[in-house]
């Protein structure tokens, strides 16, 4: 897509990779942008099944904002939407899985990054933090894709104190899905897990999870009773309760 951001499709997969390791893969306008491309591209493509967020070597996913360039935080006051959180807007949106893949330090709007994906597998030697408050910022919109993932009280300590923790600490406060050695091999294990399923069941299904989640008991239950008569009307839907019958492995045309 561009230097700082590139993008590979290994068969099912789109890998989009930040590419700034003498920043330590922290954000720029052209990561920003890549991204969203990239999901965009993935929710346009229905032979893309799975979108996997990573960085350029072993030490760090994402660090964040580039202070070095002294510039990460002089917005343009005229522009309604500013380009981490429209990104985060767009990740929102998405219909084909996000998983991050952390390789390193995750940190700052690097957790913003983790967590607008709906899942994530850790190095044991990564590390997750929000330090903003130790330069005088606070991770503002990193709140609005992390308050739901973890305790009021953990995030509070986490914003608030900035101090870091492991990777297998954020697995025990549920940041991240899986944390292993080998995160590659733990990685391919939960996309084989993925790409067998429905394409159309996981695509309208992550539809479904990502609109009820705001929505109060009442209008959930409504809106999830259209949806599974949506479902129902599927090709997968029938295809899948016809193998299940027959005792065969379904055969999923993703319509």
């Amino acid at each position: 897509m561009n230097e700082e951001l590139r993008a590979e499709l290994r068969g099912p997969v789109l890998y989009l990779t930040i590419h700034r390791p003498e920043r330590r893969n922290a954000m720029s306008p052209a990561v920003l942008q890549g991204l969203r491309d990239g999901i965009e591209r993935a929710d346009a493509d229905p032979a893309i099944r799975a979108t996997v967020i990573t960085g350029t070597g072993d030490k760090a996913f994402c660090a964040g904002a580039d202070l070095q360039t002294g510039k990460s935080f002089a917005f343009d006051h005229s522009r309604p939407y500013q380009g981490l959180a429209d990104l985060m807007r767009r990740a929102r949106r998405a219909t084909v899985p996000l998983i991050a893949r952390v390789n390193g330090a995750c940190m700052a709007g690097g957790m913003g990054l983790m967590a607008m994906c709906d899942m994530a597998v850790a190095s044991e030697h990564a590390i997750f933090g929000l330090p903003e408050v130790k330069v005088g910022l606070f991770p503002a919109q990193v709140l609005s894709v992390l308050q739901h993932l973890i305790p009021r009280r953990t995030l509070n300590e986490l914003c608030l104190c900035g101090e870091p923790v492991s990777a297998r600490e954020a697995l025990e406060m549920g940041l991240v899905n899986h944390v292993a050695d080998d995160v590659d091999a733990r990685l391919d294990w939960l996309l084989a897990r993925l790409l067998d399923k429905s394409p159309s069941a996981v695509r309208r299904g992550l539809y479904t999870l990502k609109h009820v989640q705001s929505m109060a008991f009442e209008e959930s239950m409504a809106f999830t009773e259209s949806q599974i008569v949506l479902f129902a009307q599927t090709d997968d839907a029938r295809e899948g309760q016809l193998a299940f019958r027959e005792k065969r492995a379904p055969q999923w045309t993703g319509r």
